[in-house]
């Protein structure tokens, strides 16, 4: 292993990060933006973003037993073959047959390559870089992230808004194909573990191995997963119907200059999210899990303004307010989402970090459905009240972000 971080084969996998999750940023803008322009309905929106979801979930277990048993490299190279194929199929389909149809099949197959490919890429991390360094790299992979997501809705929402979706697409197809050409020259230390005779039988086995960890050797982590159940399901799911629908739907812009608008505010929530990467890196050694439900409560409190803008506001006022709390609440959720990775990374066996960061992500990821199809439906019904929805957002998620600080408080009795 490598004591220094940008190793040559650490560096080779955050410029195929870069490139990928670029793609990935400007088609998961593009997609559902086009479906409520098509359609504007909310409840649809939430319901086939609810849907896109679905695969991501039942796909992350697997892609954690995955990532412990073959090579990593592989596994990230093929996905990104596989996501450009679908691309491009879906290229041509999209002008013929059921429109909304398409769009959600597509979503769906695309997140499920996402939930599969991630648990490679977050056990690669410790195996690249040294303990000391594994923070520092772990805020690398999140600004990658949040860099790609900055610059992929500003510039997708700036694209399609000129020359259309198709234009898009090709863009997209072209980041898969490089990504996948840039990681076939990574090397990652591998060891084949052994496999049972049948593949049922064995991801049972590294499930419930996973399952017990969390449980019972380390239950503090199971504790922490089911509060940001609870913020996925009441905040991040809001953040997700909220943004498009209310700047593209509510507030008074035409269409045209409203896409844009929203291109804008998701580039400013991936910046708050590149912020907050840095923050983590920059403070990594200041950084403590017990002091991380404060980053929660933070996040919870900056919903509020959003909520109060809307009671007096439908135009720019309005706009500014729900960017900047964004771009707030993503800096906070940012430092905490790294904080508690590297944690789990560094309490779990080496033969285990990607099924148990596996079943983490997966259990976190199945409120995101519910939520997604229940905020749909609540912006339906309140239309013109849609503050009420914010509101009631925050309130929720600040009492979760209590409990999590309490469970934090308690984590620190007990080491001590």
């Amino acid at each position: 292993m490598n004591q220094k971080l940008f190793s040559k084969d650490f560096t080779l996998v955050v410029i195929g990060q870069i490139i990928s999750l670029f793609g990935n940023a400007i088609i998961r803008f593009a997609l559902p933006l086009y479906l409520l322009n098509y359609t504007g309905s909310s409840a649809l929106f939430g319901t086939v973003t609810a849907c896109a979801f679905l695969p991501s979930i039942l796909l992350s277990p697997l892609g954690g037993i995955i990532a412990d048993r073959v090579n990593k490299r592989n596994v990230m190279v093929m996905l990104d073959f596989f996501t450009a194929m679908v691309i491009f199929i879906f290229s041509f389909l999209s002008n013929s047959g059921n429109l909304v149809l398409f769009i959600t099949v597509t979503l769906m197959i695309l997140y499920g390559i996402a939930g599969a490919y991630q648990p490679s890429v977050q056990a690669s991390v410790p195996v690249l870089v040294s303990q000391e360094n594994l923070m520092a790299a772990n805020s690398v992979v999140n600004i990658i992230s949040s860099f790609s997501a900055l610059l992929g809705p500003v510039l997708g929402g700036i694209l399609y808004s000129a020359y259309g979706l198709t234009p898009v697409l090709w863009v997209c197809i072209l980041c898969f194909l490089l990504s996948a050409f840039m990681e076939l020259f990574i090397k990652i230390p591998f060891v084949k573990q052994k496999t049972g005779s049948k593949l049922r039988e064995m991801i049972r086995e590294d499930f419930s191995q996973s399952i017990t960890f969390i449980r019972k050797e380390k239950p503090v982590i199971g504790k922490v997963l089911v509060a940001i159940c609870g913020i996925n399901l009441f905040l991040s799911s809001m953040i997700i119907v909220a943004l498009p629908y209310i700047i593209t739907e509510v507030l008074n812009f035409d269409t045209t200059f409203a896409n844009k608008l929203y291109g804008f505010a998701q580039g400013a929530l991936a910046a708050g999210g590149l912020v907050g990467g840095i923050g983590s890196g920059i403070f990594a050694k200041k950084l403590s899990v017990q002091k991380s439900g404060n980053l929660l409560i933070l996040a919870a409190v900056s919903v509020f303004p959003m909520g109060i803008s809307l009671m007096f506001s439908s135009g720019f006022a309005s706009y500014f307010t729900i960017t900047i709390c964004c771009f707030i609440i993503m800096i906070f959720s940012t430092i905490f989402t790294v904080s508690m990775m590297s944690f789990v990374q560094a309490e779990t066996p080496q033969h285990l970090i990607g099924k148990v960061i596996a079943v983490i992500l997966t259990i976190a990821m199945c409120t995101q459905p519910a939520g997604n199809a229940l905020y749909g439906i609540f912006f339906e019904i309140c239309k013109g009240y849609e503050y009420v929805v914010v509101l009631f957002a925050g309130g929720i998620s600040l009492i979760i972000a209590v409990s999590a600080k309490n469970i934090f408080k308690m984590f620190l009795l007990q080491e001590k």
